[in-house]
């Protein structure tokens, strides 16, 4: 194990792999005692694990029943997106409007970091398939976030964000499911961040719309051919 790194810090790895690449499939309950067995772990470092998991959105508690891996909803995604794409599109249009020269310098230093930070890496380049880094998912957050931080109506803006925590875990399973192989992320980013400083915002919504629906049309696809009961 290397240096710093705890028990617990391995088996969040591994549990998170194995839900990301549908080892522990959507909607699977989490049993201590099989998960101890089959983990080689304790209780304790299971249950501290479990908890950083349902931070990520990617397993969820039940009252009394422990701990189930998120289940995916075709349903439940598209809404979202339907959502998202009208108070994120809503939301980023007021901040193309109110933001001043401070919300554009940390809007470039945002996708300064997004660009220089590697998509996979660590635990998350050598697994099979490759998983989004942390670094990368903390940096793709922080530049949308940074994006509607423009936006001069708390509520408004509030919202958005929480729909976009909202749809971390489709996101996190888009990327290893239903990788889209010819899509360029960085270009859609470098895209957006163009059009919001040349403040131009039919343009920038647009673009974030596209950016959004393209992610699910990805997971809709692969939730069809990999859990065809859920799509």
């Amino acid at each position: 194990m290397p240096p710093g790194r705890t028990k617990a810090d391995a088996l969040f790895t591994r549990l998170r792999g194995d839900i990301l690449t549908g080892a522990l499939q959507p909607g699977q309950r989490l049993r201590y005692g099989q998960l101890c067995e089959h983990y080689g772990t304790s209780m304790g470092v299971l249950r501290e694990t479990l908890v950083r998991l349902a931070e990520l959105g990617l397993v969820r508690g039940e009252q009394q029943q422990g701990f189930q891996v998120t289940p995916l909803s075709a349903a439940d995604l598209r809404e979202l997106t339907d959502t998202r794409e009208e108070i994120e599109g809503l939301a980023v249009r007021r901040a193309i409007t109110d933001g001043d020269v401070t919300w554009e310098s940390e809007l470039l230093a945002a996708h300064h970091r997004l660009e220089r930070t590697p998509v996979t890496g660590g635990d998350g380049e050598a697994a099979d398939p490759p998983q989004v880094s942390e670094d990368w998912a903390e940096a793709h957050a922080c530049f949308h976030h940074t994006l509607l931080d423009g936006c001069d109506n708390r509520r408004l803006k509030t919202y958005a964000a929480s729909l976009r925590d909202a749809a971390e875990v489709y996101r996190r399973w888009a990327f290893t499911v239903g990788h889209d192989q010819d899509r360029d992320i960085a270009a859609e980013h470098a895209a957006i961040l163009e059009a919001a400083l040349q403040r131009d915002a039919d343009l920038a919504v647009a673009l974030l719309r596209a950016h959004i629906r393209r992610t699910t049309t990805t997971l809709l696809a692969a939730m069809e051919r990999q859990w065809p009961d859920q799509a």
